[in-house]
């Protein structure tokens, strides 16, 4: 859990901003998922978000509820996950985390916390575990070997901010606008002023996501923001071919940079 703060600092050292992008695990194939990791970590992604496919992904749009369908369809488990994590360790020791609903880290069963940080995962995301919805569960993720990392929304308080982020480790992912996960044309204008309330109530690194799709958006963000989360447009360009979201990585990349040089 460690590796994500050691990374924040790092990048804080240089003057850059994180990238972070999200990888829908399984689609097309487990083999084409583990090219696209690999070849993030190789353009510029500083922690890689690994998307578990759910039957029920209520916080995702069009994009990735396909996605995480036909990667349901493969037969991919978290297990399958973990076995793609083992083997992209032998070649990068780029940051990754779990970006998952509930059931199926339930249904992995009470060690797959351990069996993550065993192959090589830093960092756990839960979707829809809210702040005192499940203390029971929110503690067992909370008390693991992995960074949990907790969301907040923009029209959470600051108090209540402050104590979601009390119960969280690595980063705080701050969704930018309310609803579900998919490109958007611009940032929502009250952003700034949501960064800056979550500035004040922790000192963890801001993550920001949900929407970001073109290099002068992740700009606007790195300008506010520790780090710059991107799924749906990632995952929409890698159904085109690993190739296409590689490009669009670097154009990504590039508009961050070209914020802090």
């Amino acid at each position: 859990m460690t590796k994500i703060k050691e990374t924040f600092e790092q990048l804080k050292t240089v003057g850059r901003k994180g990238f972070i992008p999200f990888v829908s695990v399984g689609d097309p194939d487990l083999l084409t998922s583990k090219q696209i990791v690999l070849e993030l970590a190789e353009n510029g992604a500083d922690i890689i978000e690994l998307g578990v496919p759910f039957s029920d992904p209520m916080a995702d749009g069009p994009t990735i509820q396909l996605s995480s369908q036909r990667a349901l369809a493969n037969g991919v488990t978290i297990t399958d996950i973990l076995e793609m994590v083992k083997d992209i360790r032998k070649k990068t020791d780029v940051p990754v985390v779990l970006f998952s609903y509930l059931n199926p880290l339930l249904a992995a069963g009470r060690d797959v916390l351990e069996r993550a940080a065993d192959a090589g995962v830093h960092g756990i995301l839960v979707t829809d575990l809210p702040l005192g919805a499940d203390p029971v569960r929110e503690a067992w993720l909370g008390e693991g070997p992995l960074a949990f990392v907790r969301l907040v929304a923009p029209t959470t308080p600051a108090a209540r901010m402050a104590d979601i982020a009390r119960h969280g480790r690595g980063f705080v992912y701050l969704i930018s606008r309310m609803g579900v996960t998919g490109a958007r044309s611009d940032l929502p204008p009250d952003l700034p002023a949501t960064v800056e309330r979550l500035r004040g109530a922790t000192t963890l690194p801001i993550c920001v996501g949900f929407g970001i799709s073109q290099p002068d958006q992740a700009a606007a963000v790195a300008r506010l923001a520790d780090g710059v989360v991107v799924g749906s447009a990632i995952v929409r360009a890698a159904g085109e071919s690993p190739d296409a979201a590689l490009q669009l990585v670097r154009e990504l990349r590039a508009g961050m940079d070209g914020v802090m040089s």
